[in-house]
Formats: C-alpha cells, structure tokens, sequence
C-alpha cells in the first residue's frame, strides 16, 4: 500500500525536463511562511537558548501553528550524538547514560576508547493526545522477554525527545495524568521509569512546544508556567498577506520538492544565523542596568515568583545573540516583553485590559 509521501511525491517530468528527485516529501520551508512573527521569534529563540523553557502557541485554527513547528525540524542544523544510544546523548556527556561511559576493549589491556559519535538530526517528537503513560515514559520491552527472556527496558517518547523538540498539538487537552508526568520531567531533565520490576532513569532534557485554540479549553496553570515564551497568533487579517498565503501553499502543493528548492537560499541563510548566535550566546553580556530594568518590569506587572526575569533575561540575551551584538539592549527587552510575562499575570476578573496592552504600558512606564 502507497504512503502518504509516496502519494504525493511528483512522477518523472515526461517532456525531458530535469527528473523531480525522489524520497520524502519536504516539509513546507519555515521561511515561507507568511507573516506570525511572534510564533517564528519565539520558536528561533528557543532554538538559540533551549534554556528559555519552550514556547505555547495559542490561536485560531489554520494560522500555520503545526506547519511552523515541523517547518522548524527540517530546519535545524544537526547535533553529534553516541552511536547507538536511544536517549542522543552528546558524546561529551557525563556518563549519566551507561552509553556515553568509555568502552573496554575485549582484551582488556588496551585503554577504553570514547564512544563513537555520529551526526543526526535534532529530534523533534510528537506527543499523540491518546498517547498511555507507558508508551510516553517507556515500558518494559514485551517482545525481547517473549523471545528472549531478557528483562530490558523500551525507550518511550520522552527518550526519543531528549536534546530535541517535544511537540504537543491541543495541549489545552491533553489527559492530566500526563500533564503531571511532564511537570515532573520537565522540572528534573530525568524521567524516572518503574515498571514490571525494571528501574531506569535517563536524560530527558527537551524543549517543550505546544499549540492550541483558546476556544477549546485553558490550560492547568502549573503547566502553563512550564512555558518559557507565550505566543499568540490570530488571523491574518490583511488581504495581501492572505493572497500570498494562497499562492504559497497551491505551489507547494503542486511541487513540494521545487517550491523547497525556490526558498533553500533563505533557508541557508536562516540556519547560518541560527548557529552563529549559539556559538556566540555564552559571550553575550546582559549589563546590570538592563538587569534592573528587567526585575522592574516584572515588580510593575506583580508577576509571581522569579520565572518572569529569568525567561525574560534569557530570550533577550538570545534576541540579541540572533541579531549579532554581544551586550543586551533595553530595546530587546522591550521587544520581547509580551512574549515572555503574558501569561504569568495575575487574572484580574475586573481588568478590562487585554495582557498584552498592560504589558505594553508597564514597558513605556519601567523602560522608557
């Protein structure tokens, strides 16, 4: 039977013109996408910095929430990781997994060697709203104890994930059972598993996207607070940006492999910015001055706890990383303000102010 891909992969041109190219389907080009500049920044930045805590991405219905987030997969620049370890772990790790530890030749006599590394893609996983706990955290491996006999434990979805993306559609809905299992990974960077006599506790360091339509439901809020960045996105209202989007789309649906082609410059030179501000991240200064101005801010709002100024202190040092300056501006702050306090605001019944419009104001007040 046909796949998807194999359905839709174009068929040889007929008319001597250069043969499509065979193989999967390319995912439709992050820079193609028309305009939801907060959901782009937000999901670059957590790329930049994946410290910043990952993004929530909420808004209407076929606004490119999912498109953006597997357009930002197939963007990636690739990560080292062991040869053969189901967690990626980098071959510089510290022996937390039993792969990356040194390897003992079978004489003995040799020195252990390093584990080999190899280039692979950052993962980037999605979590099914049916998904079990088991099938998410892993599980004891049925058919090695069936054939084998050998007690041994399956990598679930949070192994597949670590060093990568881990990506939620509809996570306003998603079981609460599994909600409190990814507080408890995504506050420790471990997933602990004890099942059928097995106990294993491996890395699970991801960042965490999801997206959602607020009409269908809220989100728990320890979860919610989870989320480094909160990006909100609406219908594009403007007509020309509309008709582009039209165009775009019907000439990747009529040839995914050349539209990709058509916007593979871009695409370069997207990646090239993105791993030059990683390297250049750790160099990047954030001046007391900004410092104070930012813990400010974040009096002004009442925002609970001290989430607000770390997040708000980190995706500002990798605005400015991005944008290829080593010292954090106030203007960065300003710029990025909305995206990481609005939804750590106290709920006011009363307020008639939309979030964004009380931020804008604090920051004219604090930053100006």
């Amino acid at each position: 039977m046909a796949t998807e891909t194999e359905t839709l992969a174009p068929r040889p041109a007929e008319n001597g013109a250069t043969p499509a190219p065979h193989g999967p389907v390319p995912p439709y080009p992050f820079v193609a996408i028309v305009g939801q500049a907060e959901l782009k920044l937000g999901l670059i930045l957590c790329v930049v910095n994946p410290t910043i805590g990952g993004v929530m991405v909420m808004g209407h219905r076929g606004t490119a929430k999912s498109t953006a987030v597997r357009a930002l997969a197939a963007m990636l620049p690739p990560i080292k990781a062991v040869a053969g370890c189901p967690y990626s772990c980098a071959p510089e790790a510290d022996g937390f997994c039993e792969h990356t530890r040194l390897q003992q030749p079978p004489n003995g006599k040799a020195q252990p060697r390093k584990p080999r590394a190899i280039t692979i893609p950052v993962p980037v996983v999605d979590l099914p709203l049916g998904a079990t706990e088991d099938r998410v955290c892993g599980t004891l491996d049925i058919e090695r104890a069936l054939t084998q006999g050998v007690q041994a434990f399956a990598p679930g979805l949070l192994a597949r994930a670590n060093r990568g993306f881990l990506y939620i559609d509809e996570v306003n809905l998603l079981e609460d059972h599994l909600v409190d299992v990814l507080l408890d990974v995504a506050a420790s960077g471990v997933n602990v598993v004890e099942r059928e006599g097995i106990s294993v506790r491996h890395p699970a360091r991801f960042v965490l996207v999801g997206s959602g339509n607020p009409e269908e439901g809220d989100l728990r809020p320890q979860l919610l607070d989870r989320f480094g960045l909160h990006a909100r996105i609406t219908t594009i209202t403007n007509v020309e940006e509309r008709v582009e989007i039209v165009k775009r789309r019907r000439a990747y649906d009529a040839d995914p492999f050349a539209f990709a082609a058509a916007w593979e410059k871009e695409t370069a030179r997207l990646q090239r910015k993105i791993k030059q501000a990683q390297k250049r991240l750790p160099e990047v200064q954030l001046p007391d001055p900004v410092l104070y101005k930012i813990a400010e801010l974040c009096v002004k709002l009442e925002v609970d706890g001290h989430r607000g100024e770390l997040t708000l202190s980190r995706a500002a040092t990798a605005l400015a990383a991005f944008e290829g300056r080593n010292e954090v501006r106030i203007e960065d702050v300003r710029r990025i303000a909305i995206l990481a306090l609005r939804h750590r605001l106290r709920k006011d019944p009363l307020e008639t102010q939309d979030d964004a419009t009380r931020i804008e104001r604090a920051v004219e007040e604090v930053l100006a």
